[in-house]
């Protein structure tokens, strides 16, 4: 039954400002999802929130009917929010009146389902929230298999991996593990490995990136690991141009991942 929360000191709404804290969103196992369009994309993926929060001053007409129209909607709980309360567990800068406590996603290794022929992104000691976010939606796009995280330094439930990818981490598995499992994985289901780096000879418009593979991407400080360039089976260099001497990780990968694309569609 849909209820009204009035009072920002109310505990239920201290409790969502603490899902804000990884330790929190690991011993619920629940995440935030806040935005329309965001939930919208969760709730179209077949995940059925907790509770979804709703300000209908900062909502626009409509979009309660329409996230209605999704059956996993009913089988959370409504809460009605007025805007200053809404404004202290909202993370966005311009929020739209909508905010849920999500089940986080799974990220375990075993319980990944690549299929044949696979395209997947590895993405190796990546940081910020953002650029996994911003991964995550080129994934989505691409039809990437899988992503999967190694030495990360944030989680898939950050509440701003999930804003950046617009609710793609609903849509695309996603996996953390460490260098050792996950290539092992890879090796046992025969998938090659093409690493990105800048000390490759090979530009990555002349490599063959059809069959099944791993895009592995590191972060523009330290770039990949020994242990990833070790075991690639290609490495491939983005030719820079100008002076900046590295692109954004999300930048790198959104460029190989559309080369895959590009010739398993020009090969079909």
């Amino acid at each position: 039954m849909p209820h009204d929360i009035t009072s920002p000191t109310n505990p239920r709404i201290k409790a969502l400002v603490r899902l804000r804290r990884r330790r929190h969103r690991e011993e619920r196992a629940e995440t935030l999802v806040e935005g329309f369009e965001e939930l919208g994309l969760a709730l179209s993926a077949g995940v059925a929130p907790v509770a979804v929060y709703h300000c209908p001053e900062l909502a626009r007409p409509g979009e309660l009917d329409a996230l209605r129209g999704y059956p996993s909607f009913d089988l959370a709980e409504l809460v009605t929010v007025p805007p200053p309360v809404f404004e202290k567990v909202a993370y966005r800068q311009s929020p739209d009146g909508w905010l849920a406590v999500l089940p986080s996603v799974r990220t375990d290794l075993a319980a990944l389902r690549p299929g044949p022929d696979p395209l997947i992104l590895v993405c190796e000691g990546v940081e910020k929230p953002g650029n996994l976010g911003a991964m995550l939606r080129t994934a989505d796009a691409a039809g990437v298999a899988a992503v999967i995280a190694t030495d990360p330094g944030t989680d898939w439930a950050n509440p701003n991996v999930v804003r950046a990818s617009k609710g793609a981490v609903y849509t695309v598995p996603v996996v953390t593990a460490d260098t050792d499992e996950v290539l092992a994985w890879l090796a046992s289901r025969g998938i090659a490995v093409l690493a990105a780096t800048p000390e490759a000879s090979d530009p990555y418009t002349r490599l063959d990136l059809r069959g099944p593979l791993a895009i592995a991407v590191g972060a523009e400080k330290r770039g990949l690991s020994e242990a990833w360039l070790a075991a690639a089976d290609q490495r491939a260099l983005i030719p820079m141009h100008g002076r900046v001497d590295s692109l954004n990780v999300a930048t790198s990968a959104a460029i190989l991942l559309y080369e895959a694309v590009r010739q398993r569609s020009s090969a079909e």
